[in-house]
């Protein structure tokens, strides 16, 4: 069991992988990377005979089957909205803090907060769309007007906001943030 659940949410191309990465290198043995999209994203590789490592990264590659994937995940979370929040954490290493990289919906909230209660922590990254458009973001249709980008877009319980665009904290800064949040279990 975790002493610690960082949960982190952002649109496509704000860096939350890139600082949740960074993290987990800081951290080292402390830590473990939970993707909620890893189910998702294995499914989809088993179900068309696809690369998962390819799907798993920031690739061109994933985002041919971006909207296949969305659609279907939906379908899925009608049915069960913790579904692929449990598979995710269903076989994740004895580490203290888990980080949870890609929160996309209020429901993925609500299934950590009734399985995980106080051990939460919810950091939102942000950049501003021509800092995300420099990093490779082409709005798509169907893709980032739907729940899986916009369903957090009017939350405002975060623990912790970063401003990760051009003008925002600088990587360090952005660590020492986080780490303020779980210092007292490190």
């Amino acid at each position: 069991m975790p002493k610690a659940i960082l949960l982190f949410s952002g649109k496509r191309k704000s860096g939350k992988d890139f600082l949740t990465d960074h993290l987990q290198k800081v951290l080292s043995d402390k830590c473990a990377i939970i993707k909620i999209s890893q189910p998702i994203k294995s499914h989809w590789a088993n179900e068309k005979k696809l690369n998962l490592e390819e799907l798993l990264s920031d690739s061109k590659y994933k985002e041919q089957y971006r909207l296949e994937m969305v659609r279907w995940s939906e379908d899925m979370r009608l049915k069960d909205y913790g579904c692929f929040c449990r598979a995710a954490c269903e076989n994740v290493a004895d580490k203290p803090v888990w980080i949870v990289s890609d929160i996309r919906r209020k429901t993925d909230i609500r299934w950590f907060r009734e399985t995980y209660g106080d051990l939460l922590k919810l950091i939102r990254i942000t950049a501003d769309e021509e800092t995300r458009k420099n990093r490779g973001f082409i709005f798509q249709s169907g893709v980032d007007d739907v729940a899986s980008e916009c369903d957090l877009d009017d939350f405002l319980d975060w623990d912790l906001i970063i401003d990760n665009g051009e003008h925002g904290k600088s990587l360090e800064d952005q660590t020492s943030s986080v780490l303020a949040l779980i210092q007292n279990i490190l």
